[in-house]
């Protein structure tokens, strides 16, 4: 066997910094025992911190310089400019020669530090691209990708909330030929829980419903929905309904003129006899939980094996660095526009059970 080939079976050794979101990298590491070792959870100590080491079986490390040497730090701490020590965190590790994926949001100003000091250390930084890599935005990305060849949308809508606004601006840049001349027209604010902007990309016009609302004390929650984009083509809609599905192909209704001769009527066109909706793939309902800990593992799994591949490839990082700047950048556009979120006080959360809506509707449970 050649050293080369016999390197790159050698386990990859990881650190995991955050104990929030950071179990879901856990979760994902831990599935994949084969490629990687998670030597441990980085973290200030708290008791969350020291429930979640117990919990997944990992020490607890509270000391940077006690971290051992790592090949992939995840580092899943907010960032600097939205407040927090993710950004210098990240910087940290790459000057010790640690390869580092990042949590976003990600400001323009720390993506370009991050990738300044990748380069300068020769090693590899990159933004975690979760929600692109789920299965029903993935999908809704490759059915976009072919129907833009055949035909530009004619109009571009999307919804979402704050908490997951980058990875929106990152869906579309998957999504769409270019989203790198999107200019804001206007914003109206505060039409109920949502912000309505206007915009162009190129000579497409753009609508975003922006969920601009925020619960202080549970930032996580409230929003009342992640993803919802439509577009719109000549020849029909395409919908991804929510960031976990399913995705929708809703063909433009047309009515044949020799629909109104009854002699006809059993000659129509092909498109006559189109299904009103489609919903595209295998498409199941899934719980809440096996969205979070199924589709969410796997998608942060998608991006650590990415990571390796670039490592062990050897991989330009210029092409992945200049993308993710623009993203950074658009994604700076949108939310200065919006402003800042508007502070909500719940009284809780309200929870209609499923099967009582099915009883609204006159269907057996």
């Amino acid at each position: 066997m050649k050293l080369k080939e016999k390197f790159k079976m050698q386990r990859k050794k990881v650190i995991v910094c955050g104990s929030t979101f950071g179990q879901f990298y856990i979760h994902a590491l831990q599935s994949m025992p084969e490629r990687f070792e998670l030597v441990g959870l980085y973290g200030k100590g708290s008791e969350r911190s020291k429930k979640c080491a117990d919990t997944y079986g990992i020490p607890l490390i509270t000391e940077f310089d006690q971290i051992p040497q790592v090949d992939i730090a995840c580092v899943v701490i907010s960032s600097g400019t939205i407040g927090g020590i993710g950004t210098d965190l990240a910087i940290r590790f790459m000057d010790k020669g640690v390869n580092v994926i990042q949590e976003q949001p990600i400001h323009l100003k720390d993506v370009s530090l991050c990738f300044r000091a990748a380069k300068r250390n020769n090693v590899y930084y990159k933004v975690c691209d979760l929600y692109p890599k789920l299965s029903e935005v993935s999908r809704f990305i490759r059915i976009a990708n072919e129907l833009n060849k055949k035909e530009l949308p004619l109009y571009i809508k999307g919804a979402f909330c704050p908490q997951v606004s980058y990875p929106a601006i990152d869906i579309l840049s998957h999504a769409l030929p270019s989203i790198f001349s999107f200019v804001v027209d206007s914003v109206a604010d505060a039409v109920g829980p949502f912000d309505i902007l206007t915009g162009k990309l190129d000579d497409i016009p753009i609508m975003l419903e922006y969920n601009n609302q925020v619960f202080p004390e549970d930032r996580d929650n409230y929003e009342h929905l992640l993803h919802n984009f439509a577009f719109v083509y000549e020849s029909g809609r395409l919908i991804l309904e929510d960031t976990f599905g399913p995705v929708l192909w809703k063909p433009r209704m047309h009515i044949p003129k020799s629909l109104y001769n009854p002699e006809n009527q059993k000659n129509m066109p092909a498109y006559i006899l189109e299904n009103t909706i489609e919903p595209l793939g295998n498409y199941s309902p899934k719980h809440f939980d096996q969205a979070l800990f199924g589709d969410w593992k796997l998608g942060i799994a998608d991006n650590i094996l990415e990571l390796e591949s670039m490592i062990d490839n050897h991989v330009d990082l210029a092409p992945l660095a200049q993308r993710q700047i623009q993203v950074s950048k658009k994604w700076n556009e949108l939310t200065s526009a919006f402003s800042f979120a508007k502070i909500i006080h719940p009284d809780g959360h309200h929870y209609i059970p499923s099967n009582d809506i099915k009883k609204f509707s006159g269907e057996s449970v």
